[in-house]
């Protein structure tokens, strides 16, 4: 899902650097050796750390931002190597410069490597393919299936490196695949392969044993978990599959690609890298989720949606500091559906603003409880629907919440998701932090940050997402995103804040990283 390349597309370094040139902060990155500063460079002049050229050009880059109150980008060139550099104004004195290689430079290096690859599978020409196959299928009456794949970690990698290394790593894993051998049980040539999107594959097979086509699809899903080497990179992909069979599913091309779509999104939603075949059940889910999206306002206002809270600790001391609410639906007929589930419908809807409203009411009339529990120096924390956020009333929505007096200012945490911080502008959050309400960025490592935001926001500290968290106990690409993104808001001036914190080792792990706080398994007896 992640790779060394995707870590370089986050800042390699941040500094903090006054209007005379002086660094008030930094976090050197690994990868930039020819500029990484000393660590005693805090306090010095960035020309006693850089030589005069980027030094110079990093001074009237600050300059002209602080002036402007904005941000501006510019590029320089360091021996052999390519850099950009963007600063954003932080305050009336100082900004904050992120360095990183030229993405275009990584782009045109991945470029070169693949030169000699063969151009990707011709979508259309595939099409065509696959319809003769099903009428061909249909007229002899010989079985056949479509597998299609979704190929997680590719989308990411458009978005923080470049599109053109998305397709060439998308290139390579295919050519890969087809130079491979056939899966054991069916032959090479009873299957083949083509492309849907830029993240969609799908297999075609002449089979309707479901063991040889489950081994056919295993086959090429672990072809392309393997590691992709581009430039000196390795990527990490994560494929999972919906499979459809002809004449048992449906009986048409287009019925076996929307049976076969409805499986594999069956397969992500239960966490990825599954496979799973068609059934009537997916259908019967399908109007399930109907009936939860006819069912979701008066789940509203009866409160069968409540809010259920977790501990969140001080991981050196274990000392309790937020109660974080989440919202939790016990359905009297269907029990527990998780919040993904009725969230995503909530948002498609429109009823997203109303149960995000409702969840600040629910989140007053608990805190009474709360403080008896946990005493009054406890925040409450509160995670904010998209559609809310977005809401023009946002702001005066939690204005009204304070004025009611039953939380005090200091005492209330929001919580914004990574992905939508730029949904309102970060100068709304500036009165709010002014009266002692913290703001948490959350589930950071999902993908890029929006620095730009970060640096004119008030913000308080960012929350490693957990997925990433429990995933960097087993991947060291997955360990340094964490370190990454400690140092980032290490360098802001940031708590940095994890959840995923299910045993003592992996609380050890996080307070060596640099995490301050965190939330998990290791504190369940706390939650409420």
């Amino acid at each position: 899902m992640t790779s060394d390349s995707l870590i370089r597309a986050l800042p390699d370094l941040v500094i903090c650097v006054r209007r005379d040139g002086l660094v008030l902060a930094l976090n050197a990155g690994e990868a930039l050796s020819e500029l990484k500063p000393a660590a005693d460079s805090v306090g010095k002049n960035i020309r006693e750390i850089w030589p005069e050229a980027v030094a110079e050009l990093v001074k009237q880059l600050t300059r002209k931002v602080i002036a402007t109150r904005s941000t501006a980008e510019a590029r320089f060139k360091l021996q052999r190597s390519n850099y950009e550099v963007r600063a954003s104004a932080q305050g009336p004195d100082r900004a904050i410069c992120v360095i990183r290689p030229a993405v275009d430079a990584l782009a045109e290096t991945v470029e070169a490597t693949v030169e000699r690859l063969a151009p990707q599978i011709d979508r259309r020409g595939f099409l065509l393919r696959f319809k003769e196959s099903v009428a061909m299928a249909s007229l002899r009456e010989t079985p056949l299936a479509v597998a299609i794949v979704h190929i997680e970690g590719i989308a990411d990698i458009a978005q923080a490196i470049a599109p053109k290394v998305s397709e060439q790593l998308m290139t390579a894993a295919v050519l890969r695949l087809s130079a491979g051998t056939g899966a054991q049980g069916i032959a090479q040539s009873a299957w083949y392969l083509g492309q849907l999107s830029d993240t969609l594959l799908a297999l075609v097979i002449e089979s309707a044993d479901h063991q040889i086509i489950e081994a056919c699809v295993e086959h090429v899903c672990a072809s392309l978990a393997e590691p992709v080497a581009l430039a000196g990179d390795l990527y990490h992909l994560t494929p999972s599959a919906g499979i459809a069979l002809l004449g048992q599913d449906t009986s048409s091309a287009r019925g076996l690609l929307d049976r076969a779509r409805a499986a594999v999104n069956e397969a992500r939603r239960d966490g990825g890298g599954q496979i799973r075949f068609f059934t009537d059940t997916l259908g019967l889910k399908s109007l399930a989720r109907l009936d939860i999206a006819r069912e979701l306002q008066g789940a509203i206002t009866s409160r069968e949606i409540q809010l259920r809270y977790a501990g969140r600790h001080d991981l050196a001391t274990g000392q309790l500091v937020a109660r974080v609410a989440y919202l939790r639906w016990q359905h009297p007929l269907r029990g527990d559906i998780r919040p993904n589930d009725f969230l995503r419908i909530a948002q498609t809807t429109g009823l997203g603003t109303t149960l995000s409203r409702e969840a600040m009411k629910w989140l007053q009339d608990d805190y009474s409880a709360h403080r008896v529990q946990s005493g009054a120096d406890v925040h409450v924390s509160f995670g904010a629907l998209r559609h809310h956020l977005a809401h023009e009333d946002f702001t005066s929505d939690l204005e009204h919440l304070l004025a009611q007096a039953v939380i005090a200012p200091e005492r209330l945490e929001v919580r914004i998701s990574a992905s939508h911080l730029g949904v309102r502008p970060a100068a709304d959050f500036r009165p709010l932090a002014a009266a002692g309400v913290r703001v948490i960025v959350d589930e950071v490592g999902r993908e890029p940050l929006a620095l730009d935001w970060l640096a004119k926001a008030p913000v308080y500290g960012l929350q490693l997402d957990r997925g990433l968290v429990l995933e960097s106990r087993r991947s060291p690409v997955a360990h340094r995103l964490c370190q990454a993104h400690v140092a980032i808001a290490t360098a802001l001036g940031l708590v940095p804040v994890c959840a995923g914190v299910d045993d003592e080792e992996q609380r050890e792990a996080m307070i060596r990283i640099g995490c301050k706080q965190g939330a998990g398994d290791l504190f369940r007896p706390a939650a409420i």
